[in-house]
């Protein structure tokens, strides 16, 4: 068996890892894109049917409710006719037997095409409704401008000394006395708190400090000058540092650090994100200690086109 083992192929080994090298490598740019398509088919498709959906069905039924004109049966018309005039009005006969006015009934049929009709008047008018105004062109805009309004005025009305008051006193005596849903509402209410707050969280500048031990550096960001009773206790200025996470920094660890411990680094609050989010991959061409590899390549690759160009020029001059 050993024997075996070692009478591997090294080319179908290589063989073997090329492909897969190259499988991962087509997976890791194909995976951002779809992910992305994914992502927002998702949002449409839960929009569509927990918003769109329950919101065009209301509206379809109470303005078909509003507006129908459904006559179970129309005097003195024969059983057997399917078309009539009543109030100077014409109308025509569904499949159950109820009469609706003709223009009704038409301009549904042509906008059904070849699907069946409404056996009901009021299903017919509920598709006349549907085809008429609540089209996706001009509900899904609508629906942008009413949730807008409706936000804007939800919160002039929260900025405000009794509106606020108002949410205050519900939050406290509703929201965080219910058993299961304090929990999740405080989960909630604490990420958009830190999404939306206006007042942003404001970096001054990058510093490397010892963390979480001595030995173990970490990039942070730092945001104030501390805590006047830390700053008294430690007898020197403290600083405090937003050591975030990989490759997600929007979150992290808050400390407090004295500022002589501290190392502040020489790279742009832009430079240290992208360092974090690759994991320390992409790193700024000022802190390299050295040029990598592909850099290399293509530097050596243009001092040879370079002495190649200066070969050429004296032969055409020549010829």
């Amino acid at each position: 068996m050993a024997s075996e083992l070692t009478k591997t192929d090294p080319k179908k080994v290589g063989g073997f890892y090329m492909f897969r090298r190259a499988v991962l490598r087509g997976l890791a740019i194909a995976a951002p894109p779809l992910l992305t398509i994914v992502i927002f088919i998702w949002i449409f498709t839960t929009i569509q049917s927990y918003i769109l959906a329950p919101i065009e069905t209301t509206a379809r039924s109470t303005i078909a409710w509003v507006i129908q004109d459904v006559h179970r049966e129309l005097p003195n018309v024969a059983p057997e006719e399917t078309r009539a005039e009543y109030d100077s009005e014409i109308y025509r006969k569904t499949a159950n037997g109820q009469w609706v006015p003709e223009k009704i009934y038409n301009f549904v049929y042509e906008h059904l095409h070849d699907q069946p009709m409404p056996a009901s008047g009021y299903g017919v008018y509920e598709q006349y409704v549907q085809y008429r105004w609540l089209k996706r062109e001009l509900t899904i805009p609508s629906l942008f401008a009413i949730c807008l309004l409706a936000l804007y005025f939800t919160g002039k009305f929260l900025a405000g000394g009794l509106g606020r008051m108002i949410w205050n006193a519900s939050e406290r005596h509703v929201m965080q006395r219910l058993p299961i849903i304090r929990n999740v509402y405080g989960s909630v209410k604490q990420v958009t708190d830190f999404l939306l707050n206006e007042q942003e969280i404001q970096f001054t500048r990058v510093v490397a400090v010892e963390y979480p031990r001595k030995g173990m550096w970490s990039l942070g960001f730092v945001t104030s000058e501390s805590l006047l009773d830390i700053k008294d206790k430690a007898g020197e200025p403290v600083i405090t540092i937003l050591i975030p996470t990989s490759p997600m920094p929007a979150t992290g660890f808050t400390i407090n650090a004295k500022k002589s411990e501290t190392i502040e680094l020489n790279i742009t609050l832009d430079q240290a994100f992208q360092f974090i989010v690759s994991c320390g991959v992409v790193v700024p061409p000022q802190q390299q200690t050295q040029a990598s590899p592909v850099a290399g390549q293509i530097q050596a690759r243009l001092k040879e086109k370079e002495k190649q160009d200066s070969v050429d020029e004296p032969q055409q001059g020549n010829g």
